[in-house]
């Protein structure tokens, strides 16, 4: 009922799912910083995201763990689950019971998945759109990809429903408070894969970090201009940055604030309002 990416790039973790099932983000995936990701799914036995996870924090292979956790279960023939651990060691696991068309691939830093899907070639695509991505290109943007290119090759034989996307890194999350840097879902959508490209676009205005080659310096005619920008919008403390400040707080730009200079982005959100 499920199509899924678990995959590293060294740095972050994280899980890409698609489904035929009501909110299948709060199933399918679950990730820990330096520890790894997991997807469990096909009558999905939640505790492997629990269970998985401690096993890796104890230093079993993504395998080690992937076969400790289906030995011990007695429906183990209608699970199918991914997990890739620390290293980008990565191990898949599908069912002799799971519905057809059921199955997966792994390489590294990568395990793909599904069942009842259209055929072989979802899962093929998913694995061509993450190899021919950039491998310096966010998690988030890979993973995204590959379930795209799932999609795309017709996915879940049922038709669609809802997405996830979990992605974590030490201290990504918002003001570095967690390392949940991204968890976005879409529970119930006609077209759940495009309604989660929407909602990672709004996440990378909201909460992607400013880019430090392209910030413009507050001052000149670009002071001017902002200053101008923010008293029509009722920001007119004297001190610029923090007029920019309060006004971007409201607007959830916080994330991208830089004292003394303004993120391009911020810039033409301002420009906008």
């Amino acid at each position: 009922m499920t199509f899924s990416i678990v995959a590293t790039d060294g740095t972050a973790w994280g899980v890409a799912v698609a489904s035929k099932f009501l909110g299948v983000g709060t199933a399918v995936p679950a990730a820990a910083a330096g520890v790894g990701a997991i997807a469990t799914q096909s009558w999905a036995n939640l505790a492997y995201r629990p269970d998985g996870l401690a096993m890796l924090r104890d230093g079993k292979s993504a395998q080690e763990t992937l076969d400790a956790l289906t030995s011990a279960d007695e429906l183990r023939a209608e699970r199918q689950a991914g997990i890739v651990d620390a290293h980008g060691r990565a191990a898949t696991y599908t069912g002799s019971g799971c519905n057809p068309w059921a199955g997966g691939v792994t390489g590294d830093s990568y395990a793909i998945q599904g069942n009842i899907l259209v055929g072989a070639e979802v899962v093929d695509a998913m694995e061509q759109a993450w190899l021919s991505s950039p491998a310096d290109a966010p998690l988030t943007r890979r993973l995204l990809a590959a379930l795209r290119a799932g999609d795309d090759a017709g996915g879940d034989r049922r038709g669609r429903q809802s997405a996830a996307l979990l992605v974590v890194t030490p201290e990504g999350g918002y003001g570095g408070g967690s390392d949940v840097f991204a968890d976005l879902r879409v529970d119930d959508h006609p077209q759940p894969v495009t309604e989660l490209t929407r909602l990672l676009d709004l996440h990378d205005v909201y909460f992607g970090k400013p880019d430090p080659a392209t910030l413009v310096a507050l001052d000149g005619d670009i002071a001017d201009e902002v200053r101008r920008k923010l008293a029509a919008l009722g920001h007119d403390d004297p001190d610029l940055d923090k007029a920019l400040a309060d006004w971007a707080g409201i607007e959830n730009y916080e994330e991208r604030l830089v004292p003394g200079k303004i993120d391009p982005v911020v810039l033409e959100k301002l420009r906008d309002a």
